[in-house]
């Protein structure tokens, strides 16, 4: 019971610092245009994919919880209901659903990745490519919706072309670069998390290794 209860406060530890690690990354935002870009959605899905399974949103849900209730922890040092409701308000909620998808894919992390594996490499890529993708979703509907709203969409161009051109196909190489920098950050601490989080598996692990 002490153990398991001394698992429970590692892992409120680890999502904690995750959620803090995503905090810090709103000082980390370039202009351009009504969207800038950030940092923050690939911590989201880094840390999502740190945690794996189902807990792998649990860091970004955090943060976002502390952006609602006033901290400044939103791109730009920024905070409240403005945001939601601005034209990146769609990419907030992307990045929980974004992290919750790499989470289940990456699946929990096991000492066992400590060996390197050929199949784990391909699984965490896919993690990260699927939760940079989906996260654009609820973000290209809302900046679409924003920018129609607004006036914003010039006269020749239609919503989506405009909304494509401002919002996806700038920040395109800066999230693969951010999926490339990811991966290998990931193969390194999985098993490591997987230590602390998980070590009543580590005799199944051993007998896998």
């Amino acid at each position: 019971m002490e153990k398991k209860a001394k698992k429970n406060i590692l892992l409120v530890a680890f999502i904690a610092l995750f959620a803090a690690i995503i905090c810090l990354g709103c000082f980390m935002a370039i202009p351009l245009g009504p969207v800038p870009i950030v940092l923050q959605n690939g911590l989201c899905i880094l840390t999502a994919v740190l945690l794996g399974s189902f807990l792998g949103g649990a860091p970004t849900a955090l943060f976002l919880l502390a952006g609602l209730i006033g901290l400044p922890v939103y791109s730009g040092g920024s905070s409240g209901i403005g945001p939601w409701a601005g034209p990146t308000g769609g990419f907030l909620a992307g990045y929980l659903i974004g992290a919750v998808l790499a989470g289940f894919i990456a699946g929990r992390p096991s000492v066992s990745e400590k060996k390197f594996s050929v199949k784990t490499l391909i699984r965490l890529i896919l993690a990260f490519l699927a939760g940079m993708i989906i996260l654009y979703v609820p973000g290209v509907i809302h900046f679409a919706r924003w920018a129609a709203s607004a006036g914003k969409i010039p006269a020749d161009s239609s919503a989506f072309a405009f909304t494509m051109s401002a919002c996806v196909l700038p920040y395109i190489p800066g999230d693969l670069l951010k999926v490339a920098i990811g991966v290998p950050v990931a193969l390194k601490l999985r098993p490591v998390i997987a230590q602390y989080l998980y070590s009543e598996k580590k005799k199944s692990d051993k007998v896998a290794e």
